[in-house]
């Protein structure tokens, strides 16, 4: 198989951000459309002062996240046409990334808060913590860890 130019390899990874994105996008919407409803529900009026701090800490995180996975999308729509692709896609996968780890630290929150209002601190504390390490090793640590394998092996540009 041929080597691939500059050019396409820049169209491959916009497309392969773009299409990464559609499946993120679903799962935090959902997330931020749960969040919306929760204090419309009569028993919020008993929450501690924690969990609606907890909870308005999570919306936000949920919000952030949710602008941050959809700015990709506007700011290639925005800006296509003025070649430099390259520099779409860069910023793309910053927002990309600090979009997921919003998502992250929202369904930490969510852990958090579901965990308070069932059981208690200690269940709060204990699936909070366990769902970071979760996110953590899985967005995080094992590619990462790839990434260093690959630059052993060579195989990174």
């Amino acid at each position: 198989m041929a080597e691939e130019d500059d050019k396409q390899r820049v169209n491959r990874e916009l497309i392969e951000l773009l299409n990464e994105l559609r499946v993120a996008l679903p799962g935090v919407q959902v997330l931020f459309a749960f969040l919306l409803a929760v204090p419309f529900q009569q028993r919020f009026g008993q929450a501690t002062a924690f969990q609606r701090h907890a909870y308005f800490l999570t919306l936000v995180l949920a919000l952030l996240a949710t602008a941050l996975l959809i700015a990709p999308s506007a700011y290639h729509r925005l800006n296509f046409r003025q070649n430099d692709k390259h520099e779409i896609v860069m910023a793309s996968n910053r927002l990309t990334l600090v979009g997921l780890a919003c998502l992250a630290l929202a369904m930490v929150g969510v852990m958090a808060l579901i965990g308070d209002v069932l059981f208690g601190t200690a269940t709060a504390v204990v699936s909070s913590v366990g769902a970071a390490a979760l996110f953590g090793g899985l967005w995080a640590v094992l590619p990462l860890r790839e990434r260093r394998r690959a630059q052993r092996r060579g195989d990174t540009p």
